[in-house]
């Protein structure tokens, strides 16, 4: 790290800005969720950085050691959970290992691999955003005193969720294989969710369901494929029209 990281780093938490010196390493494929979380670390005074995969992550931790650790627990090249299961026996350790998923059995999943906290998506509110985050820290890592809790709820930006629509517009086209449709199933299942989009979250639930059973996927993928096209045409930035 530069001497500016060192200082950033060791400036302790304040009531207004309770994550201050913390670096955090977020592992999470949505740039969507990335995003609304960026905006949470921004309000706290944590500092983040992000890795899209199992694999960046590795190589992120392999030349540093961030405070904390949240880890999508679906990720493009494997569960998450073998992740925190890694950082919840190493020596020596994270101070504070985070897990997040929209599935229903994430909680469990998350704190049978060593999960110190689990924060469920869509992450929107603020305060709990902070209140999970600190609740996983050491002690010394908490701001002294009693703190007033934001009532914000964080939106991120639109081009955010048009950047995972085009990235799995190319996971659904002709071509793929069972795993990339299986990935962008779930992946969509759990976009609709942290955008509160019932019809695409339920669109990526059946493809998803339909793969995993071996039953016929053409009509859900084909449902799902003009869904996010459509999405797109209504999501289109400025400079492409």
């Amino acid at each position: 790290m530069t001497s500016l990281d060192d200082l950033l780093e060791h400036r302790p938490p304040t009531p207004e800005r309770p994550l201050l010196g913390l670096t955090m390493l977020l592992v999470e494929d949505s740039r969507f969720t990335c995003e609304a979380l960026r905006l949470m670390c921004l309000r706290s005074g944590a500092r983040l950085r992000r890795a899209g995969s199992l694999h960046h992550a590795r190589r992120h931790l392999s030349t540093y050691r961030p405070g904390a650790v949240l880890i999508d627990l679906g990720l493009p090249d494997g569960d998450g959970a073998s992740l925190i299961q890694e950082l919840a026996s190493a020596a020596p350790r994270v101070g504070a290992v985070l897990a997040t998923s929209g599935d229903p059995d994430g909680r469990e999943r998350a704190e049978a691999a060593g999960a110190d906290a689990f924060m469920p998506k869509p992450v929107t509110s603020l305060a709990m955003f902070q209140n999970t985050v600190l609740s996983a820290l050491p002690r010394d890592r908490r701001p002294p005193g009693p703190r007033l809790l934001p009532q914000e709820e964080i939106a991120p930006d639109p081009i955010a969720l048009r950047d995972d629509l085009s990235h799995a517009a190319a996971l659904l086209a002709p071509g793929g294989t069972g795993i990339e449709l299986e990935y962008a199933a779930q992946f969509l299942a759990s976009l609709g969710k942290a955008a509160g989009d019932g019809v695409l979250r339920r669109a990526g639930e059946e493809l998803s369901e339909r793969l995993v059973t071996g039953r016929p996927v053409g009509n859900a993928l084909s449902r799902l494929n003009t869904m996010v096209t459509q999405m797109l045409s209504e999501t289109r930035c400025p400079m492409d029209a």
